[in-house]
């Protein structure tokens, strides 16, 4: 058994698990505060046609930047498991 190998592993779990935790509650308090600001937009008579359309643009660019994020980070990961696997034969 190869235990500063092992040990490694368990570390890079660890460290995955963390972020997914981590990603996941930054995802949901995200989708809370878009929920607080639609209900927010949709009681302002001053909020034109013209805001909404910015405010979904917004949206949808910081949630397409957390999802390139979030790939970006899955794919380290793989390639640092990748790297364990490469090195136990």
């Amino acid at each position: 058994m190869d235990y500063p190998k092992d040990m490694a592993k368990q570390a890079l779990q660890f460290y995955k698990a963390t972020f997914d935790n981590g990603y996941s509650t930054m995802v949901m308090l995200q989708d809370q505060a878009e929920k607080i600001v639609r209900n927010l937009m949709d009681q302002a008579p001053w909020m034109n046609a013209d805001a909404r359309r910015i405010l979904d643009q917004w949206i949808d660019t910081y949630k397409k930047g957390r999802e390139e994020f979030k790939k970006a980070m899955d794919d380290g990961y793989a390639k640092v498991e990748e790297y364990f696997a490469k090195v136990g034969r």
